[in-house]
């Protein structure tokens, strides 16, 4: 059997509740709810960060963020009642990333999208990818998604008003057509739907009507909190939205949805898609808290920059040849799970010499069960969402939390608490005990830096 294509969608600031699939009754996306029906929806999956550069690492190297020394996104500084905590900023060109490993063994690879992994010494062009389009140091379109983005890595003739999302489903879908023959892996990190929230007239027209039809003009859609922890943010106030309602992003997901509608029909149209893997997935979760806060994660708690499950939990969804369709998956996985995975699906195995953190999948992709293993996160940072500096770790259904800036633990049992509501650290204490020991072991091993307290504050 000829080696399967390879095609990852990683959206940018997509919370688990953000398609209808997984939940939403405001956003729409039938396109991506068809590529579900067709497939395996993961509903415990998880990003190894709840910011975005170090769950791209961790997707590019089969590591977790805290091993590389990536953990934070990048450009970001923060400090509070605990000092700045040091991490490098790029991705270390010695790492032999998953595109060199699918490259090595006769891929095309090509990247369409926002890269965030370091200056121009560390593009993707020097990690393996022999098309980069639109991969640099930026975050997210900083002009605005309406060209002239000024994004180096894109053209800068493209008349202006072209739809940044367009644009790059446009490219992605002319390297499928003008491919050589050789099986391809196609890296198509959208920078939808990071802000700033900006939709097409039309699309946005859609979801104003909606908004008014679902009454949700009558409902308070947000709730002030308190101060931010972070100094430079100090003088502002944490505010969480309470329910979907804003029709600007919902229109970017519209949009979005129409663009891997596009997509998939193009592999159809090629004759590829019956020989290509899809992934679907996000890089942390909704932005809900901050930055205008234009999703709501509910039932998870809190979101983007935040150690709670809606920081971290994404949605995920796999379809292809080998992987069961029609299929509900309910074991956790987490980011660097796809490196080896993807290598196994492509019948290559890692090298003998490198460490992984993520392992492989595939017997979930199909139909088969998997020891529990425990999931790590280690996130020493304050952001610009509202959380404080935490690590934490799950096994089974019981996560802890470890936070920073005065050493407590906080101890959930989701299946019975997804919305993190319910601290059983003293009830569970022993079981807390155990969980924050294993936490504390991890750290050490992978040698992770721990914040230290500012005596300044």
């Amino acid at each position: 059997m000829d080696k399967p294509n390879i095609v990852m969608i990683l959206i940018d600031d997509m919370g688990w509740r953000d398609l209808q699939c997984f939940g939403s009754t405001f956003y729409e996306t039938p396109n991506i709810d068809a590529l579900a029906g067709s497939g395996m929806v993961f509903t415990q999956a998880y990003a190894s960060c709840p910011v975005c550069s170090p769950s791209r690492a961790s997707l590019m190297t089969g590591k977790y963020p805290a091993r590389i020394g990536l953990t934070q996104y990048l450009g970001g500084h923060d400090w509070g009642r605990l000092m700045e905590t040091p991490y490098i900023d790029h991705l270390p060109l010695e790492e032999y990333s998953l595109p060199k490993a699918l490259r090595d063994a006769g891929y095309q690879t090509w990247c369409v999208g926002k890269w965030h992994l370091g200056e121009r010494p560390y593009y993707p062009e020097q990690h393996g990818f022999d098309v980069n389009i639109g991969g640099c140091s930026w975050g997210h379109p900083a002009q605005g998604y309406f060209a002239p983005w000024g994004i180096e890595t894109l053209p800068d003739d493209v008349p202006e008003g072209v739809y940044l999302t367009d644009y790059l489903t446009d490219r992605a879908i002319g390297l499928i057509r003008e491919g050589c023959g050789a099986p391809f892996f196609l890296y198509l990190p959208h920078y939808a739907v990071h802000t700033p929230v900006q939709a097409k007239a039309e699309d946005l027209a859609r979801f104003e009507a909606k908004y008014r039809r679902m009454k949700l003009d009558r409902i308070e859609p947000f709730a002030e909190g308190e101060h931010f922890p972070c100094w430079h943010k100090r003088e502002q106030r944490v505010v969480r939205r309470l329910v979907q309602s804003d029709a600007a992003y919902a229109a970017m997901i519209w949009n979005l949805d129409w663009n891997v509608g596009r997509l998939v029909q193009a592999l159809r149209d090629c004759g590829e898609y019956d020989n290509t893997i899809l992934i679907f997935t996000s890089d942390n979760g909704g932005l809900s808290t901050a930055e205008g806060s234009p999703t709501c994660n509910a039932p998870l708690s809190e979101g983007k920059g935040w150690g709670y499950e809606g920081g971290v939990r994404v949605p995920l969804i796999a379809a292809g040849p080998g992987i069961l369709p029609h299929a509900w998956c309910c074991t956790p996985t987490t980011t660097p799970d796809w490196y080896p995975t993807l290598l196994e699906l492509a019948g290559l195995p890692p090298r003998p010499e490198q460490h992984l953190d993520g392992v492989s999948i595939a017997p979930l992709l199909h139909g088969e069960s998997m020891p529990e293993r425990p999931l790590f996160w280690h996130y020493p940072h304050y952001g610009n969402q509202g959380g404080t500096p935490v690590a934490a770790v799950r096994l089974g259904s019981e996560k802890l939390l470890h936070f920073f800036e005065d050493d407590h633990v906080e101890l959930y049992d989701l299946s019975e608490d997804i919305s993190e509501s319910f601290d059983l650290s003293a009830q569970r204490h022993e079981r807390a005990l155990a969980l924050d020991r294993l936490l504390q072991d991890w750290l050490r091993d992978v040698e992770a830096k721990i914040p230290r307290k500012n005596t300044a504050s």
